[in-house]
């Protein structure tokens, strides 16, 4: 619930710092990168790689200096930043692998009941695009498409 609020806010905060004229709606762009830590990043000192572009775009906008994953790993990590809830509380604790002995394949991904940040950005009038990795599932019912996403290239 935390991370949904955190969400909400930082759409709020967007919303109000860019304000509103008839039907206009700024753009929100999140960008979720594996395995990358806080000192990976020239923003914060690192002096191995250069970030130079992601540098200015926290520089220009919003850049989250409190920000933690709620898992070491990709698959539920995405799962609690889509949906904004703790992923532990709907059972997507691990990484997606190959279908285990006696579990049901229909239930390899992202719980269908969960609603994801696409999906409520679509309610307020978004168009709503994923480029990248999704590893929330791979059956039809589990694809972007069917989760919020209007568009998807990954």
């Amino acid at each position: 619930m935390k991370r949904f609020i955190l969400t909400i806010c930082s759409i709020l905060f967007v919303w109000n710092t860019f304000g509103q004229q008839g039907d206009n709606k700024p753009n929100i762009i999140l960008i979720v990168a594996d395995d990358l830590g806080f000192a990976d990043l020239s923003l914060n000192g690192s002096k191995q790689i250069k970030t130079t572009n992601i540098d200015r775009l926290a520089n220009g906008g919003i850049n989250f200096t409190q920000g933690y994953v709620s898992a070491p790993v990709c698959s539920p990590s995405r799962a609690g930043f889509l949906t904004g809830r703790n992923q532990v509380h709907f059972g997507h604790d691990n990484n997606i692998g190959g279908n285990q002995p006696g579990f049901d394949a229909q239930y390899l991904g992202l719980p269908l009941s969960e609603t994801t940040i696409a999906t409520r950005l679509q309610q307020l009038g978004y168009s709503t695009g994923l480029i990248g990795k999704w590893h929330l599932g791979t059956a039809p019912q589990f694809h972007p498409l069917k989760r919020g996403f209007d568009e998807f290239w990954g």
